[in-house]
């Protein structure tokens, strides 16, 4: 976990592709530059999809939208997504307000976002494969 007095990051690697980015306090001048840092790592270490747990975020300005206006840039050139999650209302007003909530997919949960991740992300065709097995019957013994 990375901190300054008004913003703490934490990171959670769900797979080599995928990491989880839990951010607390202000999202602003002062402090979107070392968020900025952190999710720029978290693409050269090869995580393309970014997850932002955004619960504990009450305070978001131009700068905070600019950091994700970036994030959102940089992970596209890496064929990656970002998608944010659990956006306090004042943070979601604001996304509505930019147009970014359009954009930038928004989910009611960290857990949610990871789901749809995961779902976007199965080849064509074999989202109702996975489904198909369990009604066929469990495999014949012996």
């Amino acid at each position: 976990m990375v901190s300054t007095d008004e913003l703490s990051v934490e990171v959670s690697v769900i797979d080599p592709q995928v990491a989880l980015v839990v951010v607390q306090g202000d999202l602003d001048a002062e402090t979107g530059t070392m968020l900025h840092h952190q999710l720029a790592n978290q693409l050269v270490h090869g995580r393309q999809h970014l997850v932002l747990d955004l619960r504990a975020v009450p305070f978001m300005d131009s700068s905070g939208l600019n950091v994700l206006i970036r994030a959102c840039n940089d992970t596209k050139r890496v064929d990656g997504s970002l998608r944010l999650a659990a956006v306090s209302p004042v943070v979601l007003r604001l996304l509505d307000l930019t147009g970014l909530s359009v954009s930038m997919p928004v989910h009611a949960s960290p857990e949610e976002a990871l789901f749809a991740l995961a779902a976007a992300s199965l080849p064509r065709g074999a989202e109702g494969g996975s489904e198909a097995g369990p009604e066929a019957g469990p495999d014949p013994v012996g």
